[in-house]
C-alpha cells in the first residue's frame, strides 16, 4: 500500500459520513423479513440433510436465491459505500447456538471468504468474557469485559452476530475513519503526513515463532484509489513496552489524541443498539469501532460471533495487513 502526495482533503465518497446525519436515518439497517427468515431455515435444513461440518460449508451448500441478492448489496455497501450495514432479526431466541452458527456462517460465505482471526486458525470467533487479565500483553481484549477504545481488525470485512447481550453495558459505536482523517487535516493539517510514516504495534504474542513481537506500519495508505486506516492505539501503546521500539514522539501523541478526540465525538461517532440476533459488518479500510465496558449476568453471559472476511470481489487484492492472522502449527 502507498500513498500519494500531496494528499488533497476532504477525501469525499459514501464513506465519508456523519454519525449525527446517520443517527437520523434507517437506511443503514435492514431487517429480515419473515420471508428471508423461511429461506435462512431452509438453507440450515439443507446443511443439516448434507451431514456437512460448519467449516465445511460453502455458498453453494447455503442456498438463498432471493436474499442472496440483498447479501450482494451488503457487499457493495461494504465495499464501495458508507462500509457498513447493521442487519436485525435472526431469531437466536428459538435456534439452538450450533444452528445460529451455520446461518451466520453461510451468509458469511455469501459475502466473502473467512480468514484465520489468529495464530490457532479460528474462522468462526467467540467474543466473550474468558476471565482473562485485559493487563496481560497475550491477551487480546475481545476474550475480556473491558472496554475497546475505537480500532480496525486485521481483516477486510469485520461481522458480529449478537446470540446475548451483556447485563450492562457493551455498547457498540462506529465512526468513519475517511471522516476522521479529513477532520484532522481540517483541524491540524501539519499532522496529516503522519498517518504515512511508520507506527510501531504490538503482536500480543501472535508472531511466528523466530519472529520479532510487534511489526512497523502506517496509520492509513492508499490502495487502489482509497484510503485505508489501520487504527489500534492500544496495540501502538503496548509496544512501547519492546526496549527495541522507537518511542512515540509528541506530534505522534498529538495525532492519536487527535484521532481518539474526533471519533468519541458525538457528531461524528454512530452509536447503535446491539441486541440479540442482529448482525453487524463493517469494513476495517473506512470503520473504526468500540465497544464500552460491560458486566455479564452470570446465568446468561454475553456472547457473540466473529466473523473476519475478505470480500469475493477482493479475494486476490486484499491489501497487506487485511488479511487476518496466519495460523501456526508450531509456534515453539
Amino acid at each position: 500500500m502507498t500513498a500519494t502526495a500531496p494528499v488533497r482533503t476532504p477525501l469525499g465518497g459514501p464513506a465519508a459520513w456523519i454519525g449525527e446525519a446517520l443517527a437520523r436515518s434507517g437506511e443503514w439497517v435492514h431487517a429480515f423479513t419473515p420471508g428471508e427468515i423461511a429461506e435462512l431455515e431452509a438453507a440450515l435444513a439443507h446443511v443439516l440433510h448434507q451431514g456437512l461440518a460448519l467449516e465445511e460449508v460453502r455458498r453453494a451448500d447455503f442456498p438463498l436465491p432471493a436474499l442472496g441478492e440483498t447479501i450482494d448489496s451488503w457487499a457493495e455497501a461494504l465495499d464501495g459505500g458508507r462500509g457498513f450495514v447493521l442487519v436485525r432479526g435472526l431469531p437466536v431466541d428459538r435456534l439452538s447456538e450450533e444452528a445460529a452458527s451455520i446461518i451466520y456462517w453461510g451468509i458469511g460465505q455469501h459475502l466473502g471468504v473467512p480468514v484465520s482471526q489468529n495464530t490457532d486458525g479460528d474462522l468462526l470467533g467467540h467474543v466473550r468474557d474468558t476471565g482473562a487479565d485485559p493487563e496481560d500483553p497475550s491477551v487480546r481484549l475481545y476474550k475480556t469485559r473491558a472496554a475497546q477504545p475505537f480500532h480496525t481488525d486485521g481483516s477486510d470485512v469485520v461481522g458480529l452476530l449478537c446470540l446475548r447481550g451483556a447485563a450492562r453495558g457493551g455498547a457498540s459505536s462506529i465512526v468513519s475513519s475517511v471522516t476522521v482523517f479529513n477532520e484532522v487535516a481540517r483541524r491540524r493539517p501539519d499532522l496529516l503526513e503522519l498517518f504515512f510514516e511508520p507506527f510501531y504495534f504490538d503482536l500480543y504474542e501472535q508472531q511466528a515463532a523466530g519472529e520479532k513481537p510487534y511489526l512497523a506500519m502506517p496509520l492509513a495508505s492508499f490502495f487502489a484509489g482509497r484510503l485505508y486506516t489501520m487504527y489500534i492505539r492500544f496495540y501502538i501503546e503496548r509496544a512501547q513496552r519492546h526496549p527495541d521500539v522507537p518511542r512515540l514522539t509528541s506530534r505522534q501523541v498529538q495525532l492519536l489524541d487527535l484521532i481518539d478526540e474526533i471519533a468519541h465525538s458525538s457528531r461524528f461517532r454512530l452509536d447503535m443498539e446491539f441486541r440479540p440476533g442482529d448482525m453487524q459488518w463493517l469494513s476495517n479500510a473506512v470503520i473504526l469501532h468500540g465497544r464500552t465496558a460491560y458486566e455479564d449476568d452470570p446465568a446468561a453471559p454475553r456472547h457473540l460471533l466473529r466473523l473476519w472476511l475478505t470480500l469475493h470481489r477482493h479475494t486476490s487484492t486484499a491489501p497487506e495487513g487485511f488479511g487476518g492472522i496466519p495460523a501456526q502449527e508450531d509456534r515453539s
